[in-house]
């Protein structure tokens, strides 16, 4: 057998949406093989680039190509302190791409190399947000006409005071910038939001909702009792990472199935609160745990106790990324929901190859590995970007800042 190597690690950032998206190449020994993975975490994505560029790339050059599982630990414990977004996306691109190539060598798409399918298509949900609920409400209707039946619901984003404009809120003097929200007008614009939308749309769509950690563990036990009405398909990171252990009171408190995990990045993290079976859906972002080598081993473990795959798909992943978490939602057996953000033609002029929706479905390609190309020409036409960080610096009333 070839022992094929590692030749070169390059890294791109490119920002087709106004987005930054950072993207790995790993070159190979063999002329013309190489792959290429998703690394992308938007908000410190020089960070990334750096842990690459400086440190895996030297560590990697020369390592069999088709040692994915040693690689991977060996990336995992290379600065001795574990996990964390940072280290987790740079050895995600690297992981990914190794797949890729795994994939091309073998000649299967990268679900027929994990074990096949367990379905022809991939459900996916989308976004409806709006500034009242008149405008929410059309946006539901536009994504029910072009067949998606799962949609997420919000007004006035994350706290529903979208620009300030929709709550009126009473601030300190000298109160410092950022994106303030009342708790208790938030909690009830939602319930006014979800009455029309159930009312004047009915009840053949599934409705999610996303706290993102917005509400105290009090508010969000009167939240979640409240909502019980309008059977959501789930609700989203009701309470912080750090606070996992309140899942279990949560649980016996509310009927309503419960989704948690965007912002886990280490495994101690997600343990309890799948062994406990306290939620429903898991929701981690493929990059932030480390690409697909340890997505693979959550599925799995999620499967043992009935926990249902919701991987986070934002629009700050890249098309690539998309497409690794859709190849292991063909494979996973309890696969549950894709959450999906759309691509915009600028990012299907860089990366060739997106999947394909049809009727609220996802359809990956039959290429082989990840089947998702990418056009390092094109992408030097949308150069990394300075991003709005303001929805990062949430604050409440009196200015005391919380977690987004």
């Amino acid at each position: 057998m070839d022992h094929i190597k590692i030749h070169d690690i390059k890294v791109f950032v490119t920002a087709p949406r106004n987005i930054n998206l950072v993207v790995v190449k790993v070159e190979t020994t063999e002329p013309e093989l190489y792959g290429y993975g998703c690394a992308t975490f938007t908000w410190r994505h020089k960070a990334v680039v750096t842990a690459i560029e400086e440190y895996l790339r030297p560590m990697l050059k020369g390592k069999p190509v088709d040692d994915i599982e040693g690689i991977w630990q060996s990336m995992a414990g290379s600065s001795y302190w574990r996990n964390g977004p940072v280290l987790n996306n740079a050895i995600s691109g690297v992981d990914e791409a190794l797949w890729d190539i795994k994939g091309k060598r073998a000649g299967m798409p990268l679900y027929s190399l994990l074990g096949g399918k367990c379905r022809e298509g991939i459900a996916v949900y989308r976004h409806a947000d709006g500034s009242s609920i008149e405008e929410v409400e059309e946006c539901i209707h536009g994504y029910m006409d072009e067949g998606y039946r799962y949609i997420r619901c919000h007004m006035g984003t994350y706290g529903g005071n979208f620009d300030g404009k929709i709550q009126r809120i009473v601030k300190p003097h000298n109160a410092p910038e950022g994106a303030y929200f009342h708790p208790r007008m938030y909690m009830q614009s939602v319930y006014k939001l979800f009455d029309r939308v159930r009312r004047d749309i009915g009840w053949e769509v599934e409705l999610m909702h996303d706290v993102h950690e917005r509400l105290s563990f009090a508010e969000t036990l009167e939240f979640a009792r409240e909502m019980e009405q309008y059977k959501l398909f789930f609700l989203e990171d009701s309470l912080a990472p750090e606070h996992v252990e309140f899942f279990k009171i949560l649980r016996h408190h509310t009927i309503l199935p419960l989704a948690m995990g965007e912002l886990f990045t280490n495994p101690n993290e997600w343990k309890a609160i799948v062994q406990n079976q306290w939620i429903d859906y898991m929701r981690v972002h493929l990059s932030d745990i480390g690409g697909l080598t340890p997505a693979r081993k959550l599925a799995h473990f999620c499967e043992a106790y009935g926990v249902k795959t919701a991987w986070h798909g934002p629009n700050d992943l890249s098309p690539i990324g998309m497409a690794v978490q859709m190849h292991l939602d063909l494979n996973s057996h309890n696969f549950g929901i894709q959450e999906f953000s759309g691509f915009s033609k600028e990012e299907q002029e860089v990366f060739p190859g997106c999947p394909a929706i049809r009727e609220g479905y996802a359809y990956v390609n039959d290429k082989p590995g990840i089947g998702v190309c990418f056009d390092e020409k094109a992408a030097e036409k949308y150069p990394a970007v300075d991003m709005d960080h303001g929805w990062l610096f949430s604050r409440l009333p009196d200015g005391t800042p919380v977690r987004p």
